[in-house]
């Protein structure tokens, strides 16, 4: 079983779907395909430049792609809910117990509430994750209802996450309008995310980087 064969699998699409929709009626930005499919694209990157093997670069997008279907039981403790979710979803797929374990792992440790990157997989993960910041994830249409959240995520016009091996050096580029927000806001919400990056890059033997609107700040 692999990530093609895992995205065309109508369960699963059902489950991220329903859980997206729970997310939208509490008002949280976008978690469905366009979300889970750029955190599955970036992990895999991220391993894939760090030549690490075609393997585990597989598992990191398979994790990527459902991390955040426990959601679908309730956003609190979504990490270790969707882990359990994962798990029964990938054994009766009759994917290799070693490989389900590090999947599991890895989702159930992706929350910056009790998370920790403890294995490469949940690092890439993170990293993936927690940098998918950008305008089109916001759902609310009226601005001036706009809470935190929607501000700051509404207000980054640019978005990227890039590796420099020579430096050894992982960075969040972003470009943010600070008509709509401003740079405190963003630490404000995400602080705790950052922080979370920067355990995550070291566990890949590298540093993590914020740089917005050109200017480092971490």
């Amino acid at each position: 079983m692999n990530y093609e064969q895992l995205i065309q699998d109508e369960r699963i699409r059902t489950y991220i779907t329903a859980a997206d929709r729970s997310l939208s009626e509490l008002g949280y930005t976008e978690h469905s395909f366009a979300h889970v499919t750029r955190v599955a694209t970036d992990a895999a990157r991220i391993l894939s430049a760090l030549d690490y093997p075609p393997h585990e670069v597989e598992l990191a997008r398979i994790a990527g792609y459902l991390h955040d279907i426990g959601n679908l039981v309730n956003r609190t403790d979504h990490s270790q809910s969707g882990a359990v979710m994962a798990f029964r979803i990938l054994d009766h797929m009759q994917m290799p117990a070693e490989d389900i374990a590090e999947i599991v792992t890895a989702i159930g440790n992706h929350d910056e509430g009790t998370g920790t990157p403890v294995n490469a997989i949940s690092a890439a993960l993170i990293l993936a994750d927690k940098s998918d910041v950008r305008r089109s994830r916001v759902r609310n249409a009226d601005f001036a209802s706009f809470d935190i959240h929607d501000r700051v995520n509404y207000s980054v016009e640019r978005s990227e996450l890039s590796l420099d091996l020579e430096k050894k050096e992982i960075t969040l580029h972003l470009t943010i309008d600070s008509k709509i927000s401003s740079v405190m806001d963003y630490f404000e919400i995400f602080l705790g995310r950052m922080m979370m990056c920067r355990k995550a890059a070291e566990r890949l033997g590298m540093r993590f980087r914020l740089e917005i609107n050109r200017q480092a700040l971490i």
